[in-house]
């Protein structure tokens, strides 16, 4: 994501407006208006690097890629760092509606146990989410390794209540509320076939809730393969805004979680200087300078401002 960073000198308020990649076209309306108040001089990205297997690249150097912004290459930077795995906040949000009800509880024993094994990130890091009827849930929090959570999970019908959008929301403030790391890379795993019946929020405002909070959403679809479907189009549209990643059926949930826990084993953080002060918005990209086989994934830019106070 691009955020602006704190600079030691004095600089006055300028307000960075995040805005990230891949909005789907059935998205209406502007960017999120969310604004980040800092001094600012630096721009920090955090972005991930594939090669053309879409395996990620752990040996990445300074020196393999440029950022262009706005149109000025950048190549002298700042920092360049492996992001720190262990700062890394997890949380999955299990669909428990009626519409994935009878395969859900082998899904979750399967995400479970991936999570119990996975080593480096700490208890407390760990979170866990779904819904049922009306209200979204907190299922675990530093304790999903050691919680019985399928138990938790109605095992009747669900009567076609789907608050997925809610739950996004409430998912989302809850990461950002809870007191963590302010520099964690904070990720929301949704393992849900993308239908939505009775959320107070809209598909737009669980976007927004996940930009203004600063957390990816990378979604599961567990809807049947041949299954074309809406939701399919709700779980891409949320994960490309946010810079997540959409796995479509049949992946599976391991195999899917396995992906995303490589991604983060070789993502990056990467700040430079402000390289312009014109307002507006400044597109962000990232390109191989020797490989032309290496991909990257990452937001695509943020917003100057108009008028500096």
């Amino acid at each position: 994501m691009a955020i602006p960073i704190p600079c030691r000198r004095p600089w006055r308020l300028l307000s960075l407006f995040l805005f990230c990649a891949g909005f789907a076209p059935a998205i209406a309306g502007d960017p999120a208006a969310f604004t980040y108040r800092t001094n600012a001089a630096e721009v920090r990205l955090s972005f991930s690097a594939t090669d053309q297997n879409n395996h990620g690249v752990a040996t990445l150097q300074p020196n393999d890629f440029a950022v262009v912004d706005k149109d000025i290459i950048v190549r002298n930077f700042q920092s360049f760092t492996r992001s720190d795995w262990t700062k890394l906040e997890i949380a999955i949000l299990l669909d428990a509606s009626e519409s994935v009800t009878p395969r859900f509880r082998q899904e979750t024993a399967d995400v479970l146990n991936l999570v119990s094994q996975t080593a480096g990130i700490p208890d407390e890091n760990l979170f866990m989410f779904s819904f049922h009827g009306l209200q979204p849930a907190l299922l675990c929090a530093g304790n999903c390794r050691a919680s019985r959570v399928a138990e938790q999970l109605p095992a009747g019908r669900a009567g076609g209540l789907t608050p997925l959008f809610d739950t996004i929301v409430f998912a989302s403030d809850f990461l950002s509320q809870r007191g963590g790391d302010a520099h964690a890379e904070r990720v929301l795993i949704i393992f849900s076939d993308g239908a939505d019946t009775i959320s107070r929020n809209s598909l737009r405002d669980a976007i927004d809730a996940a930009l203004r909070n600063e957390v990816q959403l990378d979604c599961i679809d567990l809807n049947q393969r041949s299954y074309s479907s809406e939701g399919a189009a709700v779980l891409r549209s949320l994960a490309s805004a946010t810079g997540g990643r959409y796995f479509p059926p049949p992946d599976g949930a391991v195999r899917a979680l396995n992906v995303i826990l490589e991604d983060f084993r070789t993502s990056y953080t990467v700040s430079y200087r402000l390289p312009s002060r014109a307002s507006g918005f400044h597109t962000v990209r990232i390109l191989p300078t020797h490989n032309l086989n290496l991909q990257f994934r990452s937001r695509s830019g943020y917003y100057y401002p108009n008028r500096v106070r």
